[in-house]
């Protein structure tokens, strides 16, 4: 009766397993945006898709110093998301709720980690 029910378990948990959705191992699930300007001005949105944790983050379009920042950060993502002002994850911060935490255009940001 045991090993009955020994297998069942077993049998119900790899279907389980094969059910849940995958991620790469250490990513955040979700997508992360932000919006930022062109060179004429023109706002666009930025996106970070399944971003891997723990890893210091550069919103590619405003690396450059002479850009300007972005802004409005949305973090939909399964981690939180912790926003710099500066690159390489420098100067005032801010955490952002994983599924759904947001910020105002007032937030500028450059860089991102998630945890």
């Amino acid at each position: 009766m045991r090993l009955r029910h020994t297998v069942a378990t077993a049998v119900g948990a790899l279907a389980l397993a094969l059910t849940l959705p995958t991620a790469p191992a250490g990513a955040a699930t979700g997508p992360f945006t932000y919006v930022y300007s062109d060179s004429t001005g023109t706002p666009h949105v930025g996106l970070l898709a399944d971003p891997p944790s723990r890893a210091c983050l550069a919103l590619p379009e405003v690396t450059d110093p002479s850009v300007q920042p972005a802004h409005t950060p949305k973090n939909y993502t399964s981690s939180v998301a912790t926003v710099f002002a500066g690159p390489n994850c420098t100067g005032d911060y801010f955490s952002l709720r994983p599924n759904g935490g947001h910020a105002s255009d007032q937030l500028k940001v450059r860089s991102v980690v998630f945890s």
